[in-house]
C-alpha cells in the first residue's frame, strides 16, 4: 500500500488514535467548591469526606480579593499531603484580566487539575494546555472544563474530542447550570425537565471520549431531600458525581454516586462467573437466565475497584 498523502495521512493518524484514552480510575462522587478567598472554609476542607475540592478563584471571589485568594491557596496547598483528596483550582476564563495570574498560581501550587470556566471552543482548552506545556508542568496536572454556555452545548463533541489523547490533559467535564439557565432563560424548576436533554448530551460526549462528567450544583443546600432527588437523577443519567456548594451535601452525594451493596454483589458475582474454569475463552455467559458479556465484566471490575478505593479512603480517615 502506498504511503498516504496529506491531508489524508493527518486524518489517518487522527483516526487511529484511541477513542477512549485510559486514565487512572478516580473517585469523584462529591466535588465541593470552596471560595479561595475564604480562609476558614479552606482550613476546614481537610476534615471533610468529599472526594475532590475545587478551590474557586472565579465567580465566588470579588475582583479586589483575587490576589489575596491566590495567596491563600499558595499557603494552603504547600502543606497538602500527597494522600489528600483530589484538588482542583478554578481559574478565571482565558482572556480575562485575572487569567494569567491565576495560571501562575496553578503552576506554583501544583494541584491535581485546573478547571477552566465558560469553555466554548477547543481553543479555550488548548490555550491552557499550551501554558502548562510551556511551564513544563507535570503530566499529572490535568484539565477540567466547565460546560455552562449555549455555545459549549453546541460544541460538546469538539470539546470532548480535544481530550482524545493523553497529551491533551483533559479529564473531566463539569456542568454549570446557573450560567446556562441565565443565558437561555430556562427557569430553575424541580426535576430540571427542560435541562435534561443538555445534561444527557454532556454525558454522551464525555463517554464518547473517555472523560468523567460531573453534574451541576444544587443551590438550595438546606433542602437535602430535594438535593438527594437531584443526585439520584444525576446518577441515573450517568454522571460520575456532583459539584457541591456546602459540606452538608457531601454525605448524600457520596451515597448516591457510590456503588450500592446490590450493585457490588452483582459485580462480584460476574467476576466470579467469568473466573470459573467453564467460562474460559467465552465472550458471553448465562447468569440466572441473563446474558452477560465481557463488557459487563470490565464494568464490574471497575466498580469493584472503586468500592475498594472508597473503603480504603474511609479506613484511612478514621
Amino acid at each position: 500500500m502506498s504511503e498516504l498523502a496529506p491531508p489524508f495521512k493527518a486524518w489517518h493518524d487522527f483516526a487511529m488514535m484511541p477513542s477512549t484514552p485510559v486514565h487512572p480510575v478516580r473517585i469523584r462522587r462529591s466535588v465541593l467548591c470552596v471560595p479561595a478567598a475564604n480562609q476558614r472554609a479552606i482550613a476546614k476542607v481537610a476534615s471533610l469526606a468529599c472526594d475532590a475540592v475545587i478551590f474557586d478563584l472565579e465567580d465566588s471571589v470579588a475582583p479586589e480579593m483575587k490576589g489575596e485568594a491566590r495567596q491563600n491557596l499558595a499557603d494552603a496547598l504547600s502543606q497538602r499531603s500527597p494522600a489528600a483528596m483530589e484538588t482542583i483550582i478554578r481559574v478565571n476564563e482565558p482572556g480575562s484580566a485575572f487569567h494569567a495570574a491565576d495560571m501562575d498560581c496553578v503552576l506554583a501550587c501544583r494541584p491535581d487539575a485546573v478547571l477552566i470556566p465558560k469553555v466554548e471552543e477547543p481553543e479555550d482548552i488548548f490555550a491552557v494546555l499550551d501554558r502548562l506545556a510551556e511551564a513544563d508542568a507535570p503530566e499529572s496536572l490535568r484539565i477540567w472544563a466547565m460546560i455552562e454556555t449555549p455555545k459549549a452545548i453546541l460544541n460538546l463533541t469538539a470539546l470532548a474530542a480535544s481530550g482524545r489523547t493523553q497529551a491533551s490533559r483533559l479529564d473531566c467535564l463539569v456542568v454549570g447550570l446557573n450560567d446556562l439557565r441565565k443565558s437561555t432563560g430556562v427557569l430553575p424548576e424541580p426535576g430540571r425537565s427542560y435541562l435534561v436533554p443538555w445534561l444527557m448530551q454532556t454525558v454522551l460526549a464525555a463517554r464518547a471520549y473517555g472523560l468523567d462528567v460531573i453534574d451541576s450544583v444544587s443551590n438550595d443546600f438546606k433542602d437535602l431531600g430535594a438535593f438527594a432527588a437531584e443526585c439520584a437523577q444525576g446518577r441515573a443519567m450517568g454522571f460520575d458525581g456532583k459539584m457541591l456548594i456546602h459540606p452538608a451535601q457531601i454525605g448524600p452525594a457520596n451515597a448516591a454516586f457510590g456503588p450500592s451493596e446490590t450493585a457490588l454483589r452483582e459485580a462480584e458475582a460476574i467476576i466470579a462467573a467469568f473466573a470459573a474454569p467453564e467460562a474460559a475463552g467465552m465472550g458471553v455467559i448465562n447468569m440466572d437466565g441473563c446474558m452477560v458479556e465481557r463488557l459487563h465484566l470490565a464494568e464490574a471490575e471497575v466498580l469493584v475497584h472503586k468500592a475498594r478505593m472508597i473503603a480504603e479512603r474511609e479506613k484511612a480517615s478514621r
